[in-house]
């Protein structure tokens, strides 16, 4: 058998035909072996080597493309960066689920790879960040710096609340990242200027003044012509969305919070004792001690000739620190690298466990008091080290704890009540879902009714965005079953069941008869105020006068004088339009109308138009206003670039990993 077949897998034809078996296996690789798209990817943006500009996409040439990847944790740690400040801009109003729309998640991944176009083109045009950039572009930032001076231990805490954390490292290499996408929108975008023509030209026309008479009409007549039922019809054919009753509903709820609780009982004192003791690392006041340090720094990179100087020189310094009368400010003073704190004599003040990097920690809380120590080495450099006091910390006696002891019992007993009581509840709740009565009869609550009430307008526990947000979904709607719980507060939460459900839906006319009525007549008075507008604007365009025309009409005639442009006089929108009309030539005056908001028309007469002085304008005034348009027209072009350079390359995107 295994003979026969050797026999028929061998020979040209039965090669090709491995190769045909095999071929679909090789389409299904992951596409990560062949510079395609990992799995690990969202999306990934490719461009052709320099020196091969049309290098086909297809494998193995592709190998040589370059590419970058945005990775599907750097796209979650983005996309939750992005809730976090949704929920901070918005408060109660974040709507969670309505934020995870594919609309969302693809604007934050486009994000993404502007960023990645941005390093892929710096890194085809060489373009590289020094360490000392780094370094500059860190201690210039606020979150790291004491008293307007960088200070390495804030620094180093800082990154350790971060989250995820990162050591100095990881976040060298981000700002390094960040420098380097950035340097080339910024050029472009600094190397934008504005012309002295420009800045004129946008001084006449924003400071530019016109010189108006307008006849304000008055109100039309009501129209008592009489509305046919086939005008009503019509009307109300053509304007349904106007006559609408708002989707509402109508809920029953379950409430538990601090009303439904009973008061926690009083911690009895052996119960205090008793957790005191299990929890005495707690009130232990954490031994600290109070330091100084002298800082010869070394940058990252630095080749050994140079780290070998700086040990040495810290060598030589902690010599001198540890000889009899030292003065050891005036040593931190003279030679210390470190801005924060050289001013102060190196002194880092009192120093606690976890602060400092390791091996400094290691060493400081290994000395002695009066004791000077170093080199020490850290990622910054060579240390020496002074420790001037200990305090060993003490433990808290039990009669000055027991208040917070007794309040943290208190809270808990508390919370494990509620939270008892609100699980219990939902137990019995997904025993019968579509009714409430049972559960809450079984745990003692009150079914309460409310509604009904529309989105807009709701009242009582219906206020909460989540209680609205679960009134108003399908799954209710439809299933008519109970809510899970919706928090309302800190050990406070509802659980809801839709009992009345009216969808959007057009008013009969017989019901909005009047509304309608109302509509179509005042549909009319516009139609007809406009009417009249247009025949005084013609009677202007033919010669007449706007005081004898305002006289026939029975029109108010107000002068403006020097109106500026934007001013919202009469109106913004009339403002605009007097801006928009045509100049007036010479013996063709340039008239128009305008509507305001209670109803009137307007006609006006542009009498002059009285261009910005730029003349007036400081020699301080020019220039900021020369940088504002540079501003503007740099970040117009820095924009214009990234969606060029978009063009450019292949972007792929793994629509799954969204």
């Amino acid at each position: 058998m295994l003979q026969k077949l050797r026999d028929r897998t061998s020979g040209w034809a039965a090669t090709i035909v491995i190769g045909l078996l095999t071929l679909p296996f090789l389409l299904v690789v992951d596409q990560g072996y062949m510079g395609g798209l990992g799995a690990n990817s969202v999306a990934q943006v490719k461009a052709p080597p320099t020196w091969w500009s049309g290098a086909p996409s297809w494998w193995p040439v592709s190998k040589v493309w370059r590419h970058e990847d945005v990775g599907v944790e750097e796209f979650r740690q983005r996309f939750e960066q992005e809730r976090m400040q949704q929920r901070q801009q918005q408060g109660e109003d974040f709507d969670p689920r309505a934020f995870e729309s594919i609309e969302n998640k693809r604007r934050v991944l486009e994000g993404l790879i502007d960023e990645k176009a941005l390093l892929l083109a710096a890194s085809r045009a060489g373009i590289t960040v020094g360490d000392a950039a780094v370094r500059d572009y860190i201690e210039s930032i606020p979150a790291f710096q004491v008293d307007g001076r960088f200070d390495a231990t804030r620094y180093q805490l800082a990154l350790s609340s971060q989250v995820p954390a990162r050591t100095p490292r990881q976040f060298e290499e981000l700002v390094r990242q960040s420098l380097q996408q950035s340097l080339l929108p910024s050029g472009i975008g600094t190397s934008a200027f504005a012309t002295e023509a420009e800045v004129d030209r946008i001084l006449r026309l924003s400071g530019e003044t016109r010189d108006a008479e307008v006849a304000l009409l008055p109100l039309q007549e009501e129209d008592a012509a009489a509305v046919s039922e086939a005008e009503l019809q019509a009307w109300y054919d053509a304007h349904k969305n106007d006559f609408l009753h708002p989707e509402s509903v109508a809920i029953e709820y379950v409430e538990v919070g601090a009303g439904q609780l009973p008061a926690p009982a009083e911690a009895d004192e052996a119960t205090l004792r008793s957790r005191y003791q299990e929890e005495r690392a707690r009130f232990v006041e954490p031994e600290r001690r109070l330091a100084s340090h002298i800082l010869v720094r070394v940058e990252a990179g630095a080749d050994e000739a140079t780290r070998k100087a700086a040990e040495e020189k810290a060598a030589r310094l902690a010599g001198e620190a540890a000889a009899e009368g030292a003065d050891f400010d005036a040593l931190a003073k003279a030679n210390s690298e470190d801005p924060g704190s050289r001013d102060s004599g190196g002194d880092l003040g009192w120093v606690e466990r976890g602060l400092m990097v390791a091996p400094f920690e290691e060493a400081l809380f290994a000395m002695q008091p009066g004791e000077v120590r170093g080199p020490v080495k850290t990622d910054f450099g060579y240390h020496v080290l002074k420790l001037r006091e200990v305090d060993a910390g003490a433990q808290v006696p039990f009669e000055q704890a027991r208040e917070e002891l007794a309040r943290e019992q208190a809270q808990a007993d508390s919370e494990r009540a509620y939270s008892e009581l609100t699980g219990r509840l939902t137990d019995l709740i997904y025993q019968n879902p579509s009714s409430l009565e049972p559960a809450a009869r079984e745990t003692g609550l009150q079914v309460q009714k409310l509604g009904p009430f529309t989105r807009e307008q709701a009242m009582g526990v219906a206020a909460a965005p989540g209680v609205r947000r679960a009134a108003f979904s399908e799954a209710l709607i439809e299933d008519g079953t109970a809510s899970d719980p919706i928090e309302l507060g800190p050990n406070h939460s509802v659980v809801i069941r839709v009992i009345d459900h009216a969808p959007e839906q057009a008013r009969p006319l017989a019901e909005v008869h009047e509304a309608v009525e109302a509509a179509i007549r005042a549909d009319r008075r516009e139609k007809a105020a406009v009417a009249a507008a247009e025949a005084l604007v013609e009677r202007l365009k033919a010669g007449e006068a706007l005081a004898d025309v305002a006289a026939g009409a029975g029109a108010e005639v107000v002068p403006l004088q020097g109106l500026p442009r934007g001013a919202p006089v009469p109106s913004q929108a009339a403002n605009r339009i007097l801006f928009e009309a045509a100049p007036p030539e010479q013996g063709k005056p340039s008239v128009g109308r305008f509507g305001l908001q209670d109803g009137r028309q307007a006609v006006f007469v542009l009498d002059a138009v009285h261009p910005g002085k730029p003349e007036e304008l400081s020699k301080e005034q020019r220039e900021q206003l020369r940088g504002q348009l540079a501003q503007l027209d740099g970040a117009a072009a820095a924009d214009d670039y990234v969606r060029r350079l978009r063009q450019r390359f292949v972007v792929v995107v793994q629509e799954s990993q969204l």
